[in-house]
């Protein structure tokens, strides 16, 4: 049966000091699950595998693995790698390209959670922060010299918030390198 390349992309693993999850026990739990080519990138949650199932169903039974494994509900974002590769290529124009100017992330949207329903508490700064929507993801960027004023951390509480895990630009370009390797 032929398989596919796919990112778990998993919220709220290793942030200071909460939700503690070793790299080695996750990939434990992916391989055992029956996914192949199994490998972290950081300790923030990236997994990247093969698997002949697909994302929708993917999500759920990672999720559910994870909660029996480490005993914690987890959310979890899967991502194919030509709906990554898309993520990157269609990125507004300029976007992650001046890291010495921008804080630029990605905002992986977790269904049922639309981009319109994502935008409505992503809200910026005029000055600071900048908001685009596409297909599942959020661009977001803020201005590096003015970042304390940046109103990205008013997301978190939010019910929306729940369904979102970010990620760096320069992370989400990483694991586009290392999932077409």
């Amino acid at each position: 049966m032929a398989s596919t390349r796919y990112l778990a992309l998993l919220r709220g693993i290793n942030v200071g000091g909460k939700n503690p999850v070793p790299m080695a026990a996750l990939r434990e739990v992916f391989e055992a699950a029956g996914h192949a080519e199994v490998s972290t990138y950081i300790q923030s949650g990236n997994v990247l595998f093969r698997s002949p199932r697909t994302g929708p169903v993917l999500e759920q039974e990672i999720e559910a693995s994870l909660q029996e494994r480490f005993g914690v509900p987890l959310v979890v974002v899967v991502r194919s790698l030509r709906q990554l590769r898309t993520v990157v290529e269609k990125a507004p124009p300029g976007f992650g390209t001046r890291p010495d100017l921008f804080h630029s992330d990605a905002i992986f949207l977790r269904s049922p959670l639309t981009p319109a329903q994502a935008m409505t508490v992503v809200r910026g700064r005029e000055g600071v922060d900048e908001a685009w929507a596409a297909n599942g993801v959020l661009y977001f960027q803020r201005l590096s010299a003015e970042r304390t004023k940046s109103r990205m951390g008013q997301i978190i509480g939010t019910p929306e918030y729940k369904l979102m895990t970010i990620r760096s630009w320069k992370t989400t370009t990483k694991l586009l390198e290392l999932m077409q390797a």
